[in-house]
């Protein structure tokens, strides 16, 4: 019997600590060469500001999109049609803002790889289609926009191939947003687009610039980048803000999870990356295409470049000084777009291969020497990580397994720590942590 309960304790160690060796694979298989000759394709169409032209074929929004669509139609024809690939559009006019110099469709480009077992359940990868120079408004001057965002375009792109190898249980978004700079259009368009069918977000990963080393403050890099999350959902309720008055959670919304989720996913499998988890929605004052999706209560975060060079962005093409402006095609570093792809590849495939996150998490033990949680049960998971961590750690740093749905933590006084519960598939890959939604008296 002794050796019996030893081979089990044995068994549930070595899942709970395991690594899935296809990350390896798909670190691998990420490459720097295609993304090169993706963001040079689409430097090449001049500009893709989103009121360009859409009727050439080699110039303009509509040239880019259109190849984008038949990238993603290459790789599902790869993958014997694993991916569904289609235009999702809204109408933009010029009374909705004045970055909008005529009426045009915004058009974003989708290609959804449908999970086996949880096909209305997805996890989002996206990169943005348009660019612009000085004038976000002047749709007719060159804006390669290599860099921003290209980079981003490109490695979407790149996911798509390297994971469409493989089949997942939930489902994977890979798409092209478009009217990000003159107000976030395409990813408002999707993101409602995605709250009318009724679709399950896990969340959206938004990559925006990812191919910049070399900072505007002489900095260079080629390992660490921002993770960039909001605290708590926009469209929180009353009652939830009092609980988090009482309660805590000021900064463990669905989106800060995360960002904790991508950090942690990194740091096990690309111990040489250097990822940055940075407390804010995105750069101060400024806006991304996770915003629509976080405003409408979904988990969205951006991943990019830890340093930024601003002589390169929003600018006409031009020398001054002795400083070359513009967004052009010399700049990308292709390696480090590569490792943040990569980033991403092994973000959505853990995601798509565990388990849904528990919906209710329960927490109590007021004024004892424990922490009792009861969560709700989730469908294939062999078992749940009980997380807890200092209450000034931006990381969970502790962790228990468990094969119940409610275990009281001894010794471990409530008001010192912060707590949470993810579910655990049977290949050993984790959901989100879900920060207490429910107390228990």
């Amino acid at each position: 019997m002794k050796k019996v309960t030893y081979l089990l304790l044995l068994f549930t160690a070595v899942i709970t600590a395991q690594t899935d060796l296809k990350i390896y694979d798909i670190i691998d298989e990420v490459s720097a060469d295609r993304i090169k000759a993706d963001v040079k394709t689409l430097t090449e169409f001049g500009t893709r500001n989103t009121f360009s032209d859409t009727i050439s074929d080699t110039r303009g929004i509509g040239a880019a999109r259109r190849w984008i669509k038949a990238e993603f139609n290459k790789i599902s024809e790869n993958c014997n049609n694993c991916l569904n690939v289609f235009y999702q559009k809204d109408l933009v006019t010029t009374e909705m803002s004045n970055r909008v110099p005529h009426d045009a469709y915004v058009v974003n480009v989708v290609a959804v790889q449908k999970g086996t077992k949880y096909p209305n359940r997805y996890i989002i990868m996206s990169g943005d289609i348009d660019s612009r120079n000085s004038d976000g408004s002047n749709f007719t001057k060159d804006a390669p926009g290599a860099n921003d965002n290209a980079s981003g375009m490109a490695g979407t792109i790149e996911a798509a191939r390297v994971l469409s190898k493989y089949q997942f249980e939930s489902s994977i978004i890979y798409v092209g947003l478009s009217g990000e700079e003159q107000g976030l259009f395409g990813g408002a368009g999707l993101a409602k687009y995605a709250k009318d069918k009724g679709w399950d977000i896990i969340g959206i990963l938004n990559n925006d610039m990812i191919g910049n080393i070399t900072g505007v403050d002489g900095v260079v890099d080629n390992r660490a980048f921002r993770i960039f999350s909001e605290p708590v959902p926009a469209n929180e309720t009353d009652r939830q803000r009092r609980m988090r008055r009482f309660y805590g959670g000021e900064v463990d919304g669905i989106s800060r999870q995360l960002a904790r989720y991508v950090h942690k996913t990194t740091k096990t499998y690309m111990p040489e990356m250097n990822p940055m988890m940075i407390y804010r929605l995105d750069r101060f004052g400024r806006g991304g295409h996770h915003r629509p999706f976080n405003d409408l209560g979904f988990a969205g975060i951006r991943i990019m470049e830890a340093h930024e060079n601003y002589t390169q962005q929003h600018q006409d093409i031009r020398t001054e000084n002795g400083i070359k402006y513009g967004d052009t095609f010399e700049h990308v570093n292709f390696p480090y777009a590569k490792k943040l792809t990569a980033v991403n590849a092994i973000n959505l495939a853990s995601l798509a291969w565990a388990p849904a996150a528990p919906e209710v998490v329960g927490i109590g033990g007021i004024v004892e020497a424990s922490a009792k949680l009861k969560w709700s049960a989730v469908e294939g998971a062999k078992g749940y990580k009980i997380y807890w961590r200092d209450t000034t750690s931006p990381t969970w740093d502790n962790s228990r397994y468990v094969e119940t749905t409610e275990f009281t933590l001894e010794g471990i006084v409530i008001d010192n720590f912060f707590f949470g519960v993810a579910a655990v598939g049977e290949n050993g890959h984790e959901s989100m942590v879900v920060f207490p939604n429910k107390i228990m008296r």
